[in-house]
């Protein structure tokens, strides 16, 4: 299960985010165990039967005022209530001035509390993309990712089948590298995928009899991205005189990666096959079925649409007896 600190939250958002730490004894060791901020709603007035721990709490103008209004013994029980469930930290919005009770209370329990001028909308909107990039799901595999045409294409096979020969001939034609032998992948949402190189490797490539090459020094800024999101799974494989090879298109395979299904286009190769312009075409088939364009099934359907004609025609001769 993924975690992340207060302390590494503090650290690597305390500008982006404006944040102000009004308890200095706050532990900031406490973990983050979710990607969700929440606000307390409800659990200020009592009903905490659905408060969820391990979240980031977030106080706006509506709660705030709502604890100004409370009198000193009632609003001491309502903390004392609130800051008795577990949260990581706790964050106040707008530049609000927040009850001293509060910040004196939490500091006794040692919860973080942070201000910030941000307004409630945009402080969620610049912290949860953080929270969930940390919390995605991750998996490496063994492989190239390149841009072409602005369709990322994930190059598998065996080791030394020829996957960043493809990749760098792709370059050296105009397109983009984003990782080659090892691809981190992470999963944002329900079913997008995002590559990106090893962040030591950076966006160098071994090609072998050549050596380890610097894609970025070589070809310059643009033959490179940073990051892309996988569509198409392209596995090249050797060529099998025996072996069934796709001929139409329609009984397309698929592979799952991180609970996402990905089209798998397998391409045999042989001598003489020129794997760049397959890729080429790869890249642009998915476009055109993209935008609802499939050349395979129209192919089919205008067969299947002819060979229909051609039988009404037969059953209206048999019957014709003049």
């Amino acid at each position: 299960m993924n975690r992340i600190t207060i302390e590494d939250l503090f650290r690597n958002k305390r500008e982006a985010l404006q944040l102000e730490l009004l308890t200095p004894d706050g532990d900031l060791g406490r973990t983050v165990e979710s990607p969700t901020i929440s606000s307390p709603g409800l659990v200020l007035a009592g009903f905490t039967d659905r408060f969820l721990t391990g979240r980031i709490q977030v106080l706006g103008e509506t709660e705030v005022r709502y604890l100004q209004s409370l009198d000193g013994e009632r609003l001491q029980s309502t903390l004392e209530a609130f800051l008795a469930l577990e949260m990581p930290a706790l964050f106040v919005t707008k530049h609000l001035d927040v009850p001293q009770l509060l910040v004196k209370m939490a500091g006794a329990r040692r919860i973080p509390v942070f201000r910030t001028a941000l307004k409630t909308g945009e402080l969620y909107r610049r912290l949860h993309p953080y929270l969930e990039d940390k919390f995605a799901p991750s998996t490496t595999l063994h492989g190239s990712l390149a841009d072409v045409y602005g369709v990322g294409l994930l190059f598998v096979g065996r080791s030394g089948i020829g996957k960043s020969e493809c990749v760098l001939d792709l370059v050296e034609r105009g397109h983009r590298l984003v990782a080659d032998d090892v691809v981190v992948i992470t999963r944002r949402g329900i079913d997008v995928l995002i590559g990106r190189g090893h962040e030591l490797q950076l966006h160098h490539m071994e090609i072998r009899g050549i050596g380890i090459v610097d894609i970025r020094a070589l070809f310059g800024i643009r033959a490179i991205r940073q990051q892309k999101r996988i569509e198409v799974v392209v596995e090249l494989t050797e060529w099998e005189k025996a072996a069934e090879v796709e001929r139409t298109g329609l009984d397309g395979k698929s592979t799952t990666i991180l609970e996402v299904d990905l089209p798998v286009v397998s391409v045999p190769l042989n001598p003489g096959k020129n794997i760049t312009v397959i890729s080429e075409v790869v890249a642009m088939n998915h476009l055109l079925r993209y935008s609802g364009m499939d050349a395979a099934q129209t192919f089919n359907n205008r067969l299947l649409k002819r060979l229909a004609e051609q039988r009404e025609l037969r059953e209206y001769l048999s019957e014709d007896y003049e």
